[in-house]
């Protein structure tokens, strides 16, 4: 097959060149039009019972991430220059087209009882212009007689103070949400300027458009580190511009594809598919390597371009692809974890890895069978002296020391089991950013002064229509809340029973000791007013109290405590809810953004460990499917594993937690080092057959030639990760770094520990289903005659001398 493969591409250059060029032209036009993810990717797919309660929350309540909060720190808030300046920005924000409301202090109001009408007014308690620090001071003293406001507006004992803007759920979902997220940042850095007074911004809209923009920020960067970081070191290897310059080629092209595939698939750019396009850099680049090399060793034996370059094609080709088939296959594993993020992710990559290694084998060929032959320094790379004595140790000590290498190996496994027993699991929501990010030190001034900002709610249907408005139902959601607010990490509630307080202490001329929940006496008639408000107190109420008066809300916020402490809370929430409102009579659920992201951690990881040991699954099946030997396949996984077991022994020791951007380096990692054992083994398997099956003697030769491409290889793919290391997020950090560590662990294993294993299991392993592979390994007796390719003749003769 790879005969005609080779035959084909050869004898048809043009049309394949002119094919790839339309095809790339295509996918550019495509790419043009992708774009970036501003929206919360849940992590749950949508049968999740999770899932299912948020939804219906949402259904009747609506969507709660459309918040985005300011906040101060300010002893002298109610002096009257700085309230004025307050006030102005709150306007100011207000205007921008897209905000649909903003309610701080200077949008306070108090309940007015009209005895005439026996209903509630609402009275701006900062109506029109103040005009004296007297007026403000007056109004001021009104203010702190509300408990209503505090800790949701205001936080007294701390001086802190805070702006909630309501924005357009409509904008959020288009473009136009970073031009508007800017606006507000604009005025508010604008107040700071004039004051001098620091201020502080959150809420999940802004937490999503600032990391999108820094994911978008970081695409490019990264495609133009990998681009530059491969390319030196392409260059330093090869001492050969055109080698540097074509292998720039052939990546470049499959970003574009990468691009465009995304865009064609309708995918947006998430924090994960954002590292797609350095990921196809650094992982299409060792496929030029494995060419190339080979090109050059093929052509210094007999100096014939089209025979080297056909030879490359067959010897390589299928080694190559296979190689490429199980990093895909790492990636392809991530689609069955029913993550939409994820799956985007594992898609996108899978088909693109492919792209790359078609583009290599198509393009290197073509190109290098038009250039001139190489010369003679081009080829001096083969000859590295530093290369070839660190190869020649490597044989040393496969042939002479493999007691140490298995003593070494058992030691290092006890320190891998001894350091996996010291991993933790947890997530926090803003986990991957920088500890010393605005991001996320703004996140912990709300947490510090109002008790957080990740939204919890809880749910409750009192299963009869006017139930909520019971005395009894009341004063259990009361308990409830009394019951949570005491926690901690959890904010005191918003919520109906809030507003009925509210209204108590307005019915009572404001009298602060009267915020509280009414007695059945005082129900009825406190009902009866708050039913004939109108406009906005109604409006009030319809947020917490669906059409029927049957289902309510609890709305709280959370300090962001990850996923551990998450899953201790959430355990003791429920169990407090169903003590005061029993099973059988209500139908509760506890949900929020919060709850969605700790259960979608959780539902993450689980799913991450599957496809880890689906990716193990599918490639020891492509193994002994190459090899038709089951004891092949067990030496092969081998010098695999132990790198996945050092790593998570590392991320032990180091105190690096299982997260989802952390368990990502296995799968991954494990479906890239692999490729060096398919190429060593590939190479094994042809050198018996030249060997007449001396083991000894095809391990040496495999190792020798194979093992200048598998370094080689493996320093692109270190620096070609470590690239991620100058990510701004933590999690990226820990991919990139991890996974470098992994490869290079590999490396070493592939280079030691596997040719060891061939060694000392050679009776056991080279059996005649080895011997005879389902794999077609290509025979140089099988060479396509040169005449039939129609190329021009290439003179025979000794390399040329420059």
């Amino acid at each position: 097959m790879w005969i005609f493969i080779a035959r084909t591409i050869l004898k048809n250059r043009i049309l394949f060149l002119t094919l790839l060029s339309l095809f790339t032209a295509f996918m550019a036009y495509h790419a043009k039009d992708i774009q970036m993810s501003y929206q919360y990717a849940p992590l749950l797919p949508e049968d999740d019972p999770a899932y299912i309660e948020y939804e219906a929350f949402a259904e009747v309540f609506g969507n709660e991430g459309n918040l985005m909060v300011i906040g101060v720190k300010d002893k002298d808030f109610f002096q009257l220059n700085n309230y004025k300046n307050w006030t102005r920005l709150s306007a100011r924000i207000d205007s921008i087209e897209g905000v649909s409301s903003v309610f701080s202090v200077s949008e306070s109001y108090n309940l007015i009882k009209n005895t005439k009408e026996k209903r509630f007014e609402i009275e701006p308690l900062f109506a029109g212009k103040v005009s004296s620090q007297y007026e403000l001071d007056s109004i001021k003293n009104k203010f702190y007689q509300l408990p209503f406001y505090q800790s949701n507006i205001y936080n007294k004992s701390k001086d802190a103070y805070l702006m909630a803007i309501t924005l357009e759920p409509h904008i959020l979902e288009s473009p136009e949400r970073v031009g508007l997220i800017e606006q507000i940042v604009k005025m508010g850095d604008e107040y700071t300027s004039k004051t001098k007074i620091n201020i502080h911004y959150s809420g999940l809209p802004y937490i999503r458009v600032t990391t999108a923009e820094m994911v978008k920020k970081e695409l490019n960067m990264f495609i133009f580190m990998a681009l530059g970081i491969t390319a030196i070191i392409l260059f330093l290897f090869f001492k050969s511009f055109k080698v540097m310059l074509f292998s720039m080629l052939v990546v470049g092209m499959a970003v574009i594809w990468a691009l465009g595939t995304q865009a064609l698939f309708g995918f947006k750019i998430t924090i994960l598919t954002g590292m797609i396009p350095p990921l196809i850099i650094v992982i299409g680049i060792p496929n030029s390597v494995f060419l190339l090399n080979k090109y050059h060793q093929e052509y210094r034996k007999h100096g014939n371009k089209i025979k080297a370059l056909q030879r490359v094609i067959c010897k390589i080709g299928n080694a190559t692809f296979l190689t490429n088939l199980t990093t895909a296959s790492g990636f392809a594993t991530f689609i069955f974890t029913s993550s939409r993020i994820l799956v985007e992710f594992g898609i996108i990559a899978a088909i693109n890895i492919i792209g790359v290694f078609i583009l290599s084998l198509l393009l290197i060929p073509i190109i290098f069978s038009f250039l001139s032959v190489p010369k003679k320094r081009h080829l001096n790379h083969l000859d590295n002296k530093a290369v070839n004595k660190i190869v020649d140790k490597l044989v040393y000590i496969s042939l002479n020391h493999r007691n140490t290498v298995y003593i070494t190996t058992g030691v290092i496994l006890i320190l891998g089991i001894i350091g996996i027993t010291k991993i933790k699991t947890t997530g926090y929501m803003l986990d991957d950013i920088p500890h010393e990010d605005p991001l996320y030190l703004d996140l912990k001034f709300f947490e510090e002064n109002f008790d957080g900002l990740m939204p919890l709610e809880i749910m409750i249907d009192t299963q009869k229509p006017n139930g909520v408005l019971k005395a009894s139902n009341l004063k259990k959601m009361d308990l409830l809340n009394k019951k949570l607010s005491s926690h901690p990490d959890i904010s005191n509630a918003l919520s109906l029973t809030e507003v009925v307080k509210f209204a108590r202490q307005g019915f009572y001329n404001g009298n602060p000791k009267y915020y509280g929940i009414p007695s059945n006496q005082e129900r009825n008639f406190l009902l009866s007013y708050v039913s004939k408000g109108e406009g906005e107190q109604q409006q009030v109420i319809s947020t917490f109290i669906d059409s029927l008066k049957q289902k309510t809300r609890l709305s709280y916020r959370l300090k962001d405590i990850g996923t551990t402490k998450m899953t201790e809370l959430n355990e003791s929430i429920r169990e407090t809810m169903h003590e005061i409102f029993p099973q059988e009579r209500y139908s509760t659920s506890v949900t929020g953004a919060s709850v969605l992201f700790f259960k979608g951690t959780k539902y993450l990881i689980r799913n991450l460990f599957v496809s880890l040991l689906l990716a193990i699954i599918l490639i020891a099946s492509f193994m002994a499917w190459m090899f038709s030997s089951k004891r092949m396949v067990i030496v092969s996984l081998i010098p695999n594993l132990i790198p996945l077991l050092m790593t998570a022994a590392l991320m032990g020791y180091f105190g690096i937690p299982i997260k989802p951007s952390t368990i990502l380096v296995f799968s991954i990692a494990f479906g890239i080092s692999v490729d060096d054992t398919i190429h060593y083994l590939a190479k094994y398997r042809q050198e018996l057959g030249e060997t007449n099956w001396s083991i000894k003697a095809a391990v040496v030769l495999a190792l020798k030639e194979t093992g200048v491409s598998m370094i080689y290889t493996s320093i692109i793919l270190f620096f070609g990760f470590g690239i991620f290391g100058f990510s701004e997020f933590g999690g990226t950090v820990a991919l990139g770094i991890l996974v470098a560590v992994t490869l290079l662990i590999a490396l070493v294993s592939n280079l030691i520990l596997l040719p060891s294993l061939l060694l000392t299991l050679e009776k056991q392993i080279t059996n005649k289903s080895f011997r005879e592979p389902l794999l077609h390994i290509f025979n140089e007796d099988e060479d396509i005659e040169i005449n039939e390719l129609k190329i021009e003749k290439e003179k025979v003769n000794s390399i040329e001398e420059n």
